[in-house]
């Protein structure tokens, strides 16, 4: 199915789910946030940082496995909607706002390739266009460039970001896809389709 094709009510159903089980694992995040932060004594204001692509790991997910435009902002945010309402996040609505800004940087690299490449290049660069998102936001919000710290700021939510957000969403979309849960989706059918003999790659073109 092609990308510029609407969301199928598969799509909508996956992306729900998608979204309530990531909304609760950023809440669990929260809480390893708090303990961390304890944990690195007068470092403790770099924790957020440390952790600050599992927050985002909803976006590439997402995109990786519906291949559709805007997917992965939508996801982020539902998931940002269930910390809030459902969860009591202490960020309140305004992570909703958080959830709009991470997901687009998240899904901006994806995009840029008219949602035709998922290799492991384009997660890369999804999860530092996040953590560049992320870190402007905080940096108009809280200040950070005025702060100490703002280079390990960048450096942490960088490195975070590649890992927990754009390659962890990878390793995450192909092992649900090799359970057999994803075969009726963009992913599964690339999947079977990389399969034949002179295929493409699955990860490098979407099923038309």
């Amino acid at each position: 199915m092609s990308a510029r094709r609407g969301l199928t009510l598969g799509d909508l159903v996956l992306l729900a789910v998608l979204a309530v089980v990531l909304g609760f694992l950023y809440w669990a995040l929260v809480q390893l946030w708090g303990a961390l932060q304890l944990a690195m004594g007068p470092f403790g204001d770099l924790a957020q940082h440390v952790l600050a692509g599992g927050w985002m790991v909803a976006a590439p997910l997402a995109t990786y496995i519906v291949r559709k435009p805007l997917v992965g902002i939508v996801v982020e945010i539902l998931a940002a909607f269930v910390e809030v309402v459902f969860l009591a996040s202490p960020v309140g609505p305004m992570l909703l706002v958080v959830g709009l800004v991470q997901g687009a940087g998240a899904e901006l690299p994806f995009a840029l390739t008219r949602y035709r490449r998922y290799g492991w290049g384009v997660f890369v660069a999804s999860g530092v266009s996040a953590a560049l998102a992320s870190v402007v936001m905080g940096t108009i919000r809280f200040g950070w460039l005025q702060q100490d710290w703002f280079a390990w700021r960048l450096g942490l939510t960088l490195v975070s970001s590649v890992l927990l957000c754009g390659l962890l969403a990878r390793v995450l979309g192909d092992a649900l896809a090799r359970t057999g849960v994803l075969d009726n989706t963009a992913l599964g059918r690339a999947r079977r389709a990389a399969a034949r003999p002179g295929a493409p790659a699955h990860d490098e073109v979407p099923v038309a």
